[in-house]
């Protein structure tokens, strides 16, 4: 015979830890919904890494802090294509190099801030962001006669203070979604393999000024750009007007 008793508190118990349980699991489906995750990454400080294009318009930019033997190359194979791009240079690369510098402007390229020392922006308090990317600017601007309004952190690295500051500026930190990683002495082909691969509308591509093979990747680049029906335009053009933002990945939208 089933005693009554018993039977209630089992009851009570078994109901107790489903209400547990369940209790449990909305929590954990709240806190990992993707419209939850979205929307609290979405409210990082982020530079833009792309940007939401319809049209076949990518942007390739160049990082200039260590040599300068390919620079004029660069600009001459830029030159054969009719393509303009972004260099990112370092005041210190400005101070040993002005007349590249100035060759850039000339030539119809935008010359853009990518820090005055290369240092690791991160460490640094909010003030020595301000005099850091300021001196750069005055420096970029004494030669070209054009006041930055880009910026690229050096070594890529940044977190919320780092961009909050640079905006804070009137600048936009410039990032990349396809890195070629020239820099690492890939061959020509291992480069033009992993620009090509991942190309898509609103791109934006990182390159280096006096990387190995780069002069050497660079025309097939162009020429598979070029022939798919792609324009290659500088950064301050892809980038969007009016009201936009930026979401998880770096992709500025208009909203």
């Amino acid at each position: 015979m089933i005693d009554l008793r018993k039977y209630r508190v089992h009851c009570r118990k078994f109901l107790s830890a489903l209400g547990m349980l369940l209790a449990v699991a909305l929590i954990f489906w709240t806190v990992n919904s993707p419209a939850i995750v979205g929307a609290s990454a979405t409210q990082r400080q982020l530079p833009v890494y792309s940007v939401q294009r319809s049209d076949k318009v990518v942007s390739l930019s160049f990082d200039a802090a260590w040599g300068n033997e390919d620079t004029q190359e660069l600009i001459d194979i830029l030159q054969k294509y009719k393509v303009y791009t972004t260099f990112f240079v370092v005041g210190d690369w400005v101070d040993r190099y002005p007349e590249s510098v100035k060759a850039l402007a000339g030539a119809g390229h935008e010359v853009m801030n990518h820090s005055n020392s290369h240092a690791h922006f991160s460490t640094l308090s909010r003030e020595q962001i301000i005099s850091d990317i300021t001196a750069c600017n005055e420096k970029i601007e004494a030669v070209t006669g054009v006041r930055p309004v880009l910026f690229r952190c050096p070594y890529g690295e940044y977190d919320d203070h780092v961009i909050s500051t640079v905006r804070g500026m009137g600048m936009e930190p410039i990032q990349w979604n396809i890195d070629s990683l020239d820099w690492k002495g890939l061959s020509a082909d291992e480069i033009q393999r992993r620009v090509l691969k991942n190309i898509e509308p609103g791109s934006i591509i990182l390159f280096h000024n006096a990387a190995e093979n780069t002069p050497e990747a660079l025309p097939g680049i162009l020429e598979s750009l070029l022939s798919e029906g792609y324009r290659v335009v500088p950064i301050s053009q892809i980038l969007l007007s009016g009201d936009t933002a930026i979401d998880n990945t770096g992709k500025q939208y208009p909203r």
